[in-house]
């Protein structure tokens, strides 16, 4: 795959990166919106949601959204502003391949756009009920759903690759050809050691994810799906009385309140697209046989589009946990935690995690070994 800097040097890339994480601060820590109903005023936070989620007892969903939502994003953004320094100023950390491996292990589980797109679902769906103002908060969150999507160009192989350039670190093919490490991207002859001479990385032939383990992961995710949908994702009190919304329940409040474009989107992220990463990973172990290269290619691409879509179905477990503190007036409305919301974040875990244990290269093996069977039978 080509690479590129863009338009920035290094340094200037930096400074970008300091400025994410100032914006980041923004985001977190200044009121995302303030909410008035009959003189009761609440002011929103993402911190303050987790926090009434804890105090309400729903620790398994106040603990999940905060990692994918303030702390991966955090780090993330802190690791590689680390790192990028690091190689401005030319004095790597010793540490560089244990800090580059966690980045890399936790930028897929780093859900801040996901955040933003469900900060905009809560806001419709609470502005019937309260005065709504927007604060500094929310303009925070928007820039750094478009800070973090630039500062993503720095994954973990694009920093290995910019201290290869910088020569710090060992370039890629010196050490011969034939196998490469997933951590850091390095072509190599297959060590003895079975560890990367340049990160030390455990290498392997494939991710030793068996298919026996996938299907373990699919299946599980199919036990929670189940009780995600049936289940209440959240309750709902008020003056007027009380009642349960299930996650369909809300695409066809959004639906009927005119909200058609955003009732579109949650039904894709919380439907939708559950559904075809469980369908298509269930294919991906059913249909090993490869007839030719092409059928392939399409295998693979199909993998990517699962791997991409993976974390956006974890749209409504963070729109429950906001409108839990948006609606939290004493007297007058409360929207509880449903259980569906926990079984539903762990359908989005089991199918990602499940995407990152299959490995889309066995099928190119078993179409390498049918055609080398092929040739010596032709012989």
């Amino acid at each position: 795959m080509l690479y590129r800097r863009g338009w920035f040097s290094l340094r200037q890339w930096v400074a970008f990166g300091w400025a994410t994480l100032i914006v980041f601060a923004v985001a977190q820590g200044f009121p995302i919106a303030q909410l008035s109903v009959q003189g009761l005023d609440v002011s929103l936070t993402f911190w303050s949601a987790l926090r009434l989620c804890w105090d309400r007892g729903y620790y398994g969903v106040s603990v999940m959204t905060g990692l994918v939502g303030f702390w991966f994003p955090l780090v993330q953004i802190a690791l590689t502003v680390w790192v990028m320094q690091a190689l401005a100023a030319r004095r790597l950390p010793p540490d560089l391949a244990r800090i580059l491996r966690l980045l890399q292990r936790l930028t897929p589980w780093s859900m801040a756009p996901v955040l933003v797109l469900a900060l905009l679902v809560a806001i419709v769906k609470v502005a019937g009920m309260a005065q709504l103002q927007a604060g500094p908060g929310l303009v925070g969150f928007f820039v750094l759903s478009f800070m973090m999507s630039g500062l993503g160009r720095w994954d973990a192989h694009a920093l290995w690759r910019e201290a290869e350039d910088a020569g710090m670190a060992s370039i890629s093919g010196a050490h011969g050809r034939g196998a490469v490490c997933a951590a850091c991207g390095c072509v190599q002859a297959q060590p003895a050691s079975g560890h990367c001479l340049r990160c030390g990385a455990a290498m392997r032939h494939r991710r030793h994810g068996h298919d026996l383990e996938v299907w373990a992961l699919v299946l599980a995710a199919v036990i929670f799906y189940i009780p995600a949908n049936t289940l209440p994702v959240m309750r709902v009190q008020t003056l007027l009385g009380s009642s349960s919304h299930t996650i369909l329940g809300g695409v066809v409040e959004l639906w009927q309140m005119g909200s058609w474009d955003l009732a579109v989107i949650v039904f894709v992220a919380s439907v939708l697209v559950p559904v075809t990463k469980l369908l298509a990973l269930s294919f991906l172990l059913l249909r090993k046989h490869v007839d030719d290269s092409r059928t392939q290619q399409q295998r693979t691409r199909l993998f990517t589009v699962v791997e991409f879509i993976g974390q956006w179905s974890m749209l409504d477990v963070f729109v429950v946990v906001l409108m839990t503190a948006m609606a939290n007036f004493p007297g007058l409305s409360r929207i509880d935690v449903g259980p569906a919301a926990l079984n539903f974040g762990a359908v989005v875990v089991l199918t990602m995690w499940a995407a990152m244990r299959y490995d889309p290269r066995r099928g190119w093996d078993r179409l390498r070994l049918a055609r080398q069977a092929e040739d010596s039978h032709a012989r």
